[in-house]
């Protein structure tokens, strides 16, 4: 007789939840302020990696 084990994973969907809403307003965000159509390209590409600009500036004015 084989015994099966199962593992439970837990699902944290409020972090990558709030990742997507993040990178949809830093998308619209950036792609809105960019002049042509590669800047628009740069922005969703900026947008991807939005909680790096966040955790910067943050630093930033506090000094560190």
């Amino acid at each position: 007789m084989s015994t099966m084990n199962h593992k439970i994973q837990k699902s944290h969907g409020a972090p990558s939840c709030l990742y997507g809403l993040g990178f949809v307003g830093a998308a619209i965000y950036f792609v809105s302020e960019a002049t042509g159509f590669w800047m628009g390209v740069l922005g969703v590409l900026k947008a991807s990696v939005w909680p790096a600009f966040f955790v910067f500036e943050g630093f930033k004015q506090l000094g560190l």
